[in-house]
């Protein structure tokens, strides 16, 4: 229903009361019209057995002029018409027919009121007089008189129409009084629960617009006032969290103004909701960031391609963080999903890593020169060395202490020349170079290279490769390496007599080499550890092998620089320890370099 909540109501108590009225009206006439045909009815037949009994204790009339005035007689006496019938049903006397007209009457006999009266003494009937031409009710008695058999009294029906007449008019009245009643019943009631309902919505308009921390307002204890109370309430609510909110936000944003690393923060949408100076000055973002998407601030490539990763469901934690460059310095970005109402938003994390970057490459320009330059004095020491064990020596000890200067300085010659191959291995000098190769080639080469080892502690060398991987396209040398330094790390650490064994394969796309000895394994809390530079195990078994602590570490630039994995773990049983390579699989027939 259309209109305001005072017209609703209107309408509403109207038509209530309407039909209120209505229904009592029609209930009211439909109850009177049967209590006035009830009454009337026992009136008439009481007057009938009256009229019966008068006619019954009279002097029989001698012709039928005297029956015609008896009944004009009843007829004034009683108020009703009067029918006087005799055996046969013709109609002897009526008061309502002069001479003409009664002989004209036609047979009464088969009247339905006649016929229960010669029955059962007293007989009623309601229907419509053709005589007449209304309804009339009709109630007959039977007379003991020699020439009437049957007195029926007649009477309309009008006077009913006319009480109900008489009530549709009392009916109408009312509901005129009803309506004038109900208008001003509604006109108050609605005027009270509009202004209370207008007041109600001043109250909701005002929070609305801000004013949040307005006084509390008295309510009646009623619906609308417990519904004012809810709203207060709710608002006070609302208004306390707003606070915690705004106070939340403000010290947020003096943490995150504060920092050094750059934040930036985007919305579901990818509209930047946070951004602090530190980001603003990496990513060179000019003018007001707020509310703008970020592909409009930010212009690396990278970092427009993490975000959209993040912001679409996608994982960034193992993902290599861009690199950007700006303005001579050099940051690294990491993102991470933020929940966010409609969706996941992200925030973006950038690093100063321009300090150190200047300060690793000093270190490994420092080992790469150090490196070097160890390299040629230990020469000449190493070349003197061999010189004076070739000569006849003085005294006994002079040739044990020569022995133990070559191999110092064979051990700091591996050193360094370790040393230099990490430094160039970090720059880069030294990548891939791929061209095809023999697996079995390499491996042999390996065992030719550590053969005086091997058979110094009596250990064999096997290897076994898959005929699909007998030729791949690889870096032959850097392969070479690879293996010949996990091999050295299975010799120095496997006991006397044992095995030690290469198995390469293809797993789907991948090549995988495993080399396994038969040693005493390596502790659980220094598997991750082993790849680290000068990292050792046994300590003390290194340094009697002359180890440097440095091979695990090549081995794991290498093959990381080839897009691979090196891993170690104990064989099952506890039976020695199992290095194993994950590198792609290039065969001779892919492209190389692929």
């Amino acid at each position: 229903m259309r209109g305001g909540y005072r017209t609703k109501v209107f309408v509403a108590t109207v038509s209530v009361a309407a039909g209120a009225v209505l229904l009592a009206s029609l209930l009211a006439a439909v109850s009177l019209r049967r209590q006035t045909y009830d009454r009337i009815a026992r009136d008439l037949t009481s007057e009938a057995r009256l009229a019966a009994e008068l006619l019954s204790r009279g002097a029989p009339a001698a012709s039928g002029a005297d029956l015609q005035d008896e009944a004009r007689t009843l007829a004034r006496d009683i108020d009703a018409r009067v029918t006087l019938i005799a055996v046969d049903g013709r109609v002897v006397g009526d008061s309502s027919q002069d001479a003409a007209g009664l002989a004209q009457l036609e047979n009464h006999g088969t009247r339905p009121e006649v016929v229960d009266a010669r029955q059962h003494g007293i007989g009623t009937s309601t229907r419509f007089s053709a005589t007449l031409g209304i309804d009339m009710l009709y109630v007959a008695a039977t007379v003991r008189h020699p020439s009437i058999a049957t007195v029926r009294l007649a009477l309309p029906l009008t006077e009913i129409e006319r009480q109900l007449r008489t009530i549709w008019r009392a009916a109408l009245y009312a509901l005129a009084v009803a309506i004038a009643g109900a208008f001003a019943m509604a006109w108050i009631a609605s005027s009270l629960l509009v202004r209370r309902l207008d007041r109600l919505a001043a109250g909701a308009r005002r929070y609305a617009a801000g004013d949040l921390p307005s006084p509390p307002v008295d309510h009646e204890d009623d619906e609308i006032g417990a519904l004012a109370r809810v709203l207060d309430d709710a608002v006070r609510q609302l208004r306390d969290r707003a606070a915690d909110l705004a106070r939340g936000r403000a010290r947020t944003e003096a943490i995150v103004g504060g920092m050094v690393e750059g934040v930036l923060v985007v919305d579901a949408d990818g509209r930047v909701q946070l951004v602090n100076a530190a980001a603003r000055r990496m990513l060179r973002i000019d003018g007001e960031a707020i509310g703008r998407h970020y592909l409009e601030c930010v212009r690396h490539p990278g970092i427009v391609s993490q975000l959209d990763r993040v912001g679409h469901g996608g994982r960034d934690r193992d993902a290599e963080p861009p690199v950007v460059h700006e303005g001579g310095r050099v940051f690294v970005a990491r993102a991470a999903p933020v929940a966010d109402v409609g969706g996941r938003g992200a925030v973006l994390v950038l690093h100063d890593i321009t300090d150190l970057q200047r300060m690793d490459q000093i270190r490994r320009d420092f080992v790469a020169n150090v490196s070097h330059e160890l390299r040629t004095p230990l020469t000449a020491i190493g070349g003197y060395v061999e010189a004076l064990l070739d000569q006849r020596a003085g005294r006994p000890d002079d040739r044990r202490f020569l022995e133990i200067i070559a191999r110092h300085t064979k051990r700091m010659e591996r050193l360094a020349a370790d040393l230099l191959r990490l430094a160039q291995l970090e720059s880069d000098q030294q990548p891939p170079e791929y061209a095809p190769c023999s697996l079995d080639d390499v491996c042999a080469g390996v065992a030719a290279d550590l053969q005086l080892k091997l058979e110094r502690k009596q250990q064999r060398l096997g290897w076994t490769i898959d005929r699909d991987v007998a030729a791949v396209s690889g870096d032959a040398a850097q392969l070479h390496d690879v293996l010949r330094n996990l091999v050295e790390n299975a010799i120095a650490y496997s006991p006397p007599a044992t095995a030690i064994a290469i198995r390469a394969r293809a797993d789907g796309p991948r090549l995988v080499i495993t080399v396994a000895d038969e040693g005493p394994g390596i502790p659980a809390a220094d598997l991750s550890r082993v790849f680290e530079r000068f990292y050792r195990v046994d300590k003390a078994r290194s340094h009697e092998s002359g180890g440097t602590g440095l091979g695990l570490a090549i081995v794991k630039h290498i093959v990381e620089r080839m897009d691979g994995s090196v891993r170690a773990e104990n064989r099952s049983g506890g039976s020695g320890a199992i290095f194993t390579i994950d590198l792609p699989l290039r065969r001779v027939e892919q492209t190389v370099g692929s």
